[in-house]
């Protein structure tokens, strides 16, 4: 009996040190295995209430960046972003069914080395831009509002996270502007990630002597070296936290315009786990709408889609008199902002007819089962005017002249070629809300974009189709230039959906978020 109990002793001591860190994830609640009391040389540390009295003139803040900054305690919805959009679903899988062991996980050190380790473990380093184009959306949406203001007060300003710092310095030093982050980084093997993080955190180059404050949680340890240097640390209590409000998007440093990434929501445990249960009926109702899509005319596939849960609501302006005949046999130009490589099958629903669309960066598979007809712009402006002049000799035809995607409420600048093919041009407002998965990708494969958009629940679309431009504001009608024309378009169809305009382009996107020239 004796040989048995120490057989079963290591194995049942490391499940119950497995078992004890996750739930400190789940319940949001990051604790330490020893509690420890505040102290300092200083004096005993101040609650966080105090801190807003505190002069900020030459000092440097050091603060927690999951304690002191965002709202929630729990890093599991950002591993499990790393481990979907990086690694895959099967990947995000099995995160999630390590869950309830990392429940009982006592020892928090651990918890977060087997997150790192499932999430990071054979992912390629260069190809790695969660951290640069996902994360940083999750996370400003987790920033709390009063912790914002404390951190932002200061010149200087130092960040310490227990996450991998590949994960938390883009969005540190590109939405906040804070240069300094104290992380551990991830090891790698010849250009892949082994799933381990250094022992020792990187504190950068900073040398801060000049006097200190430091921001942590009273749930957790702050006898982290860095903290030395501290004249004064002062306590966010949980019950403080409790009171936080969400930062609002008017008070982000830098707007949130470009994100990449499948999922539209953020994946706590519960949310993975529903994703995972609605994955198979959401493929087989994907497959359904679009043989629904190709197969059926519009009068018919509308009620069946709107039984599948799919919502198009359409608005129209009342028709101005008909202008003088144009050069192009007086068919329509649509001109749509850019929300998803079907805008223009919406558009066509909301006419009730066909009509012709141009695009980028279709695939040939999603060209050959489109319901309507498809054309590929080259990125050469005399074949692409050339080719949409041709279009509408032939019949109406729609132009996304943005030419890529934008999830947030902006425009990017629109390209003025359309202005050069005819005044009668029609803008078309085109608004978008899933709750599951976006439909879009900067980096991921473009052939799959349809399916994750039909895969949603409740995909709705809203169609605003606005008057027919003026002929003052026409190129040949009014003698505006084509970028004037393109300009007017803009904050037209800005103004019927309360967006911002931008002056950002689809080059600029792709830099962001792919490291490429948007060559797809």
């Amino acid at each position: 009996m004796e040989k048995i109990k120490k057989l079963l002793e290591f194995p049942l001591k490391a499940l119950s040190m497995l078992f004890d860190v996750v739930f400190t994830i789940t319940s949001g609640k990051l604790a330490y295995q020893r509690v420890n009391k505040v102290s300092h040389a200083h004096g005993p540390a101040t609650q966080f209430k105090f801190l807003k009295h505190c002069s900020f003139v030459d000092q440097t803040l050091v603060f927690e960046v999951e304690g002191a900054l965002l709202k929630s305690y729990s890093l599991f919805p950002y591993f499990m972003l790393v481990a979907f959009e990086a690694g895959g679903p099967f990947r995000a899988l099995i995160l999630l069914l390590l869950y309830p062991l990392l429940l009982l996980v006592s020892n928090i050190e651990l918890g977060l080395k087997i997150l790192v380790f499932v999430s990071f473990v054979g992912i390629k380093k260069d190809k790695f831009r969660v951290g640069t184009a996902i994360l940083p959306k999750f996370f400003l949406e987790d920033v709390g509002r009063q912790g914002f203001d404390i951190v932002m007060s200061y010149d200087r300003k130092v960040a310490v996270t227990e996450m991998p710092k590949i994960m938390v310095e883009g969005f540190l030093r590109d939405y906040l502007g804070i240069n300094t982050v104290v992380a551990r980084e991830l090891k790698e093997f010849r250009g892949y990630f082994l799933g381990l993080m250094e022992e020792k955190m990187d504190a950068g180059d900073q040398k801060m002597s000049t006097p200190n404050i430091g921001l942590v949680c009273s749930r957790k340890s702050y006898d982290h070296k860095i903290f030395s240097d501290c004249k004064e640390i002062y306590l966010v209590t949980e019950a403080e936290k409790k009171k936080w409000q969400v930062l609002p998007r008017n008070r982000y440093p830098k707007p949130l315009i470009f994100h990449d990434g499948r999922l539209a929501f953020r994946p706590t445990p519960l949310a993975s786990l529903a994703m995972f249960i609605w994955l198979p009926y959401g493929f087989l109702l994907s497959i359904i709408r679009t043989i629904v899509y190709i197969s059926l005319p519009f009068n018919l596939s509308l009620p069946i889609l709107a039984l599948s849960g799919g919502v198009v609501t359409t608005a129209s302006a009342s028709k101005p008199a008909p202008d003088q005949p144009t050069t192009c046999g007086g068919h329509v130009l649509y001109v749509c902002n850019h929300r998803t490589l079907i805008d223009p099958l919406m558009l066509s629903w909301a006419l009730t007819k066909s009509v012709s669309a141009v695009t980028y960066s279709i695939s040939r598979l999603l060209s050959s089962i489109s319901p309507i007809k498809t054309v590929p712009l080259t990125r050469d402006r005399e074949k692409d005017g050339k080719m949409m002049k041709l279009l509408l000799s032939q019949g109406d035809l729609v132009v996304c002249p943005e030419g890529t995607t934008c999830r947030e409420p902006y425009l990017l600048r629109f390209s003025p070629l359309f202005a050069e093919m005819t005044d009668e041009i029609v803008p078309v407002a085109m608004e978008l809300k899933v709750t599951m998965f976006h439909g879009t990708t900067a980096s991921g494969l473009k052939c799959l974009d349809s399916t994750f958009h039909l895969m949603n629940p409740n995909p709705t679309y809203f169609v605003n189709i606005l008057n027919k431009l003026p002929s003052s504001q026409t190129l040949n009608g009014g003698g505006k230039s084509k970028f004037e024309v393109a300009n007017y378009v803009q904050n037209q169809i800005a103004t019927a959906l309360g967006f911002e305009c931008s002056n950002l382009t689809r080059k600029d996107k792709y830099r962001i978020l792919a490291g490429n020239e948007g060559f797809v």
